[in-house]
Formats: structure tokens, sequence, C-alpha cells
């Protein structure tokens, strides 16, 4: 019986220790797998911090392009005031040189001709086109004016 107990207790421990080998097989896979996820979370991570350097990189020369376009925008904002203030200048310089103009060309005209083309203006046409009629005869007067007051200059050796 001594014989049948020893082989009964080696038995069990050769059946544990297949056992425990098993269990040492099972905990070695799932180790290499562990070990192999570490490796690809390893590179992700890598690949993680690069791409963060990269945003990082963008973003800094997107801050400076903004710096850029600001400056930018506003000296040609500063441009565009300077420019429309000196085109207002030239406006009111431009109406004065006309109002002067069409003060020659009224002080040129023959005093019957005005009476004249009045009164045939009123009998031909009805009110409401004797304004525009009359804006076109002063057009028409401060042209011939102004042509005759650039021959003038032309004759006297004024002209440019």
């Amino acid at each position: 019986m001594s014989h049948l107990f020893g082989l009964v207790i080696e038995s069990l421990v050769a059946v544990l220790l297949l056992v425990t080998i098993g269990y040492c097989t099972l905990l070695n896979r799932r180790l290499k797998r562990l070990k192999a996820d570490e490796q690809s979370m390893r590179a992700m991570i890598a690949e993680l911090i690069t791409a963060t350097e990269i945003a990082e990189r963008a973003i800094g020369g997107l801050k400076v392009t903004v710096r850029e376009c600001d400056e930018n925008l506003g000296a040609q904002l500063a441009a565009g005031t300077t420019l429309s203030a000196k085109l207002s200048k030239q406006v009111t310089a431009g109406e004065t040189v006309l109002n002067r103009l069409t003060q020659i060309a009224l002080a040129a005209r023959p005093a019957g001709a005005d009476v004249q083309a009045a009164a045939a203006a009123d009998v031909a046409e009805p009110p409401a086109q004797h304004a525009s009629a009359q804006n076109m005869s002063n057009a028409k007067a401060l042209l011939a004016a102004a042509q005759a007051f650039s021959e003038r200059r032309r004759a006297t050796g004024l002209a440019a």
C-alpha cells in the first residue's frame, strides 16, 4: 500500500505539474500579446508626439501669418484712408473749378440769349422737361465756355 500511496501522490503531483505547465503556457501567450500591444502602444505614442509637434509648428506658422495679414491690412487701410481724403479734396477742387467755369460761361453769354432760350424752352417743353433741358443747355454752354477758355489759353501760350 505504501507503493500505491506513493504512486497516487506522485500521480497527483504529475497532474498538478501538467496543470501548472498548461497555465504557464497560457500566461506566456498572454504576456507575449501584452508585449506586442506594448510595442504598438509605444509606436502609437511616438506617432502622437510627432503629430503634436507638427501641429504646434503649424499653429506657430498660422500665428505669424495672422500677424503679417494684420499688418498688411492695417497698412492698406491707412493707404485707403489717405487716398479717400485725397480724392475728397480733389472732388472739392473739381467742384470749385466747375463752379468757376459755370460762372465764366454765364458771364460770357449774351444777356438776350438767356431770355430767348428760356422763353423758347417754356413754350416748347412742359415744366418737368424744362429743368433737364436747362441742365443740358447749361452743360453745352459750359462745354463751349471751357473750349473757348482753352483756345484763349493756347493762343496766349499759357496752356501746358
